[in-house]
């Protein structure tokens, strides 16, 4: 598979402590989302969290961060810069299939319910598990 062409924007390895601390908002608020059935929103966060843990890995290894619409490609630039192992190829496939809702819980008018954001919750937690993993120091 031909790696897809994106932006990036170089910063101080140091900044991953600020994505992570963001990400850890997105996850609370999708919680929170979660508990009072806004699922759409908890939906919205839950990838948004998913992108700033993928973005502070990625500061982290390589000081860059993807920009851009295509969220994939922040997969691609974290294949990139971090040599994975299987624990960080499965981390991967969870960010995926979060990336790959987006499009369905934010633009398409679809009404998420419990399931498809336990579904999603359920990725989430996972991919979170192996990125705090990979940021502690």
């Amino acid at each position: 598979m031909t790696p897809r062409r994106h932006s990036r924007v170089s910063l101080p390895k140091s900044k991953k402590s600020d994505y992570t601390r963001v990400a850890e908002n997105f996850c609370k608020g999708a919680e929170v989302a979660k508990e009072f059935d806004y699922y759409n929103a908890a939906g919205v966060l839950i990838v948004h969290a998913a992108i700033a843990y993928t973005d502070a890995l990625t500061i982290k290894f390589g000081g860059v961060r993807s920009k851009g619409e295509d969220h994939m490609a922040a997969v691609d630039l974290l294949q990139q810069v971090l040599a994975l192992d299987e624990k960080g190829k499965a981390g991967t496939r969870h960010l995926e299939k979060i990336i790959n809702e987006k499009n369905r819980v934010s633009y398409e008018g679809e009404v998420y319910t419990k399931k498809d954001i336990d579904n999603l919750w359920k990725h989430l937690l996972r991919y979170q598990t192996w990125a705090l993993y990979m940021l502690t120091d």
